[in-house]
């Protein structure tokens, strides 16, 4: 018996667009409360149902943008919330691009093309100071505790 992957590519676009909506508003209610527990959540969820719908349809590169959501989600729920506006300016850019990829299959029915720099980027660890690093190592933490006034004097005693 043939399957008709028309019928699950309809179902999965369906429900594709459902979870990415959700993640939208969890993004949004992130933004207003970064220790949200139940956006965190959600997101994870939401990009791990992603992925292993698209997994099972052989949308490996959608998988995989979704794995590199679910990770990061892992890790802020690991923090027990967001670190930083780039953190998040980091995953509204990964839901953007699952958003694209997700109308690529909706247009051509086809497996979209991978997505090398997205993945990378949503592979980058998180500094101390919250910025999304191009793989350098974090600031020494005397560089992110300095205030802003300058650096201390010393005294002599």
């Amino acid at each position: 018996m043939a399957l008709d992957l028309n019928k699950y590519r309809a179902l999965f676009l369906e429900e594709a667009g459902e979870h990415l909506a959700a993640m939208s508003q969890g993004l949004l209610e992130l933004e207003k409360a970064a220790d949200s527990v139940e956006s965190i959540d959600l997101i994870f969820r939401m990009a791990h149902s992603i992925k292993s719908m698209a997994a099972s349809l052989g949308y490996e590169s959608i998988s995989e943008v979704s794995h590199r959501l679910e990770d990061r989600m892992e890790d802020i729920r690991t923090a027990g919330r967001l670190r930083s506006g780039a953190e998040l300016t980091l995953l509204f850019h990964g839901l953007e691009g699952l958003e694209q990829m997700v109308a690529n299959v909706s247009e051509t029915g086809e497996p979209p093309p991978p997505r090398p720099e997205l993945i990378a980027e949503l592979s980058r660890p998180v500094d101390v100071a919250g910025s999304c690093t191009e793989g350098t190592d974090p600031p020494p933490p005397a560089a992110v505790e300095a205030p802003a006034s300058g650096p201390k004097k010393k005294t002599l005693k």
